[in-house]
């Protein structure tokens, strides 16, 4: 396992994370513009996180520690994300052979906690959500580790840094660019499924028959929803540093100009997301594994161009 501790690596995760919240108040400013409205401010998402922290958390008396242990691992699996994270093109914290592997399981995992504290409540609605959370995310799945097996095709590596900062780095302006470009789309329909976005859910919606991830939470308060609610935006980075990464190298030779080109990307990325949520509405329920199924396809589509075959 390489181990990196320098100061520029650890910097750029801690401003990272710090960052996070803020980004997605991007995504609402877009939202309000669409709508004709000014949008709440941009710390609306510290000032969220720090309200509920100052607040206590209610336990039901049906639930165990489960229920208390579902948010701790959901946020400690989303940072552990980040480590691992080539920001920038620097290098990341943590960083060996075989770690994309393991970087998608962590998320496996804290979803997997997720559904448990979920279902620890015996509520019906939460039990539901949790049965369209798995489904969808399972769907989504198979298009990452599809994504996993052209990448490896492409740099010939299963480290996730050498992606992007490798001698075969993979990006919209290597070689494979047409091979990209469908790797991005897909990508993108993804990141919406992985972080409960439209046309997928709406995480504004308050109605239990249509929430999908919203619905797991609702017995969550204070300590554990900022808990939840901070892993989200940090998965939500992730995500979206994945699509930057492929979107433009950030190998500019200077570090300062790769951060700058970095954080602009990242700023379009989340616009996109708000975008999206703005013209489009969400898809009925039947029709939501259709279209995450695309990126399926995509992904599938992507790889067979890149086989050899002997007629």
């Amino acid at each position: 396992m390489n181990i990196s501790f320098s100061f520029a690596s650890l910097a750029m995760l801690f401003a990272a994370f710090a960052l996070a919240p803020l980004l997605m108040g991007v995504i609402l400013k877009v939202k309000a513009f669409f709508a004709g409205k000014q949008g709440p401010p941009w710390l609306i998402k510290y000032h969220t996180l720090v309200k509920l922290l100052q607040k206590g958390s209610v336990y039901s008396t049906s639930t165990t520690f489960i229920f208390k242990l579902g948010p701790v691992v959901s946020f400690t699996t989303a940072v552990m994300l980040l480590l691992f994270f080539p920001f920038a093109g620097m290098a990341p914290v943590l960083s060996f052979h075989g770690d994309v592997i393991m970087l998608f399981y962590l998320l496996g995992l804290g979803r997997f906690f997720t559904v448990l504290a979920a279902l620890d409540t015996a509520s019906p609605f939460e039990g539901m959500g949790a049965a369209r959370e798995v489904f969808f995310s399972s769907l989504a799945e198979a298009a990452i580790f599809v994504i996993l097996a052209l990448f490896f095709r492409l740099s010939g590596s299963l480290s996730f840094a050498e992606y992007f900062t490798g001698t075969h780095a993979v990006n919209l302006w290597s070689e494979s660019a047409a091979l990209i470009l469908l790797v991005v789309i897909a990508l993108f329909i993804v990141l919406l499924t992985e972080n409960s976005r439209v046309p997928v859910d709406d995480p504004a919606t308050h109605l239990e028959l249509t929430m999908i991830h919203e619905v797991m939470i609702l017995d969550h308060s204070g300590p554990d929803l900022a808990l939840i609610e901070m892993g989200a935006f940090c998965k939500m980075l992730f995500y979206a540093s994945f699509v930057s990464c492929l979107l433009f190298p950030f190998q500019t030779g200077t570090p300062f100009f790769n951060i700058i080109i970095f954080a602009m990307v990242m700023t379009l990325v989340y616009a996109g997301v708000g975008l999206v949520e703005s013209i489009t509405a969400r898809y009925k329920m039947d029709t939501v594994p259709n279209y995450i199924l695309t990126s399926f396809a995509l992904v599938c589509f992507a790889t067979i161009l890149t086989m050899e075959f002997v007629l």
